[in-house]
C-alpha cells in the first residue's frame, strides 16, 4: 500500500510539474513574462528542474531586462546541458547587457591540454565509456582463454591490452573531470553594484567594483565573505549576499 501511495504521489507531482511547465510556456508566448516566471518557480519548488526549465526562466528574465537572473539561469541550464548551442547563444546575448567587461585570460601549458581533452565529455559519459570498454575487455579475455589457435590468441591478447589502456584513460578522464566540476564554483553578481575588498572586512581597501550579471568564481569561504576570482585572474573578497552560486 505504501509503495502504491509513493508511486501515486510521484506520478501526480510529475504531472503537475509538466502542467506548470506548459502553462509557463503559454504565458511566455503571450508576453506575460512575470507570470511565466511564477509558474516556472513553482516547478522548482517541487525539486523538479531541467535545462529547458532554467533556459525558459533565463529567457523570461532577459525579456524583462533583468541581467543577473537571466545570466544565472542560463548558466544553470548549461550545467545540466553544457553543449546546447541555443543556451550558449542566448547567454552571449544576455552578457552583452553587462556593464563590466572582464577579459578572459586563456590557460596555457600541459594542464590546459589535459583539461581540453577531459572536457570533451561529461564525467558520467567517461565513466560509461570505461564500463563499456571493461565489458569488451572481458570478451577479449574469454576469447583469449578459450581460443585454440595461436593467431587468434595473439589478436585477443593485443586487444586486451589496448582496451585496458583505453579504459584507464577513460577512468582517469572521468576522475579529473569530476574533480574539476566539484572544485569549480561559478557565481553571478546579483547586487546592482558591489565593492570588492582586499580582505574579508568592510573597512579594508576596495580592489575593484563589480556590477550585476558579472560571472565570478568562488575560491574561499570565510563566514559571510567569499574570495572570488575573475576570468582575468583578479581576486578579492565580496560579501556572500552580493552573489549567487550557480552550483
Amino acid at each position: 500500500m505504501k509503495k502504491i501511495l509513493f508511486i501515486f504521489l510521484l506520478t501526480t507531482q510529475f504531472f503537475f510539474a509538466q502542467t506548470g511547465f506548459e502553462k509557463g510556456n503559454t504565458l511566455y508566448q503571450k508576453g506575460k513574462y512575470e507570470q511565466a516566471i511564477t509558474e516556472y518557480k513553482r516547478i522548482l519548488a517541487t525539486k523538479q528542474h531541467s535545462a529547458d526549465l532554467y533556459f525558459n526562466l533565463g529567457n523570461c528574465y532577459y525579456k524583462l531586462n533583468q541581467v543577473a537572473p537571466a545570466i544565472y539561469n542560463y548558466e544553470k541550464a548549461l550545467v545540466l546541458n553544457p553543449e546546447d548551442a541555443e543556451i550558449l547563444n542566448n547567454l552571449k546575448f544576455a552578457q552583452k547587457l553587462q556593464i563590466d567587461e572582464i577579459k578572459v585570460i586563456p590557460q596555457v601549458g600541459f594542464s590546459k591540454m589535459v583539461h581540453d581533452f577531459t572536457a570533451i565529455f561529461h564525467y558520467n559519459t567517461w565513466a560509461w565509456l570505461a564500463v563499456g570498454l571493461s565489458t569488451l575487455f572481458l570478451f577479449c579475455f574469454a576469447g583469449y582463454y578459450f581460443s585454440r589457435f595461436t593467431f587468434t590468441k595473439r589478436i585477443f591478447f593485443i586487444g586486451m591490452f589496448i582496451l585496458l589502456f583505453t579504459m584507464m584513460i577513460c577512468v582517469s578522464a572521468a576522475i579529473s573531470e569530476k574533480n574539476h566540476y566539484e572544485n569549480e564554483r561559478p557565481a553571478i553578481v546579483f547586487a546592482e553594484m558591489v565593492l570588492v575588498k582586499s580582505e574579508p572586512q568592510r573597512a579594508s581597501n576596495t580592489v575593484f567594483t563589480l556590477h550585476e550579471g558579472t560571472k565570478v568564481f568562488v575560491r574561499e569561504t570565510l563566514d559571510n565573505w567569499r574570495k572570488i576570482q575573475l576570468t582575468d585572474g583578479t581576486e578579492g573578497w565580496i560579501e556572500k549576499t552580493a552573489i549567487k552560486e550557480v552550483k
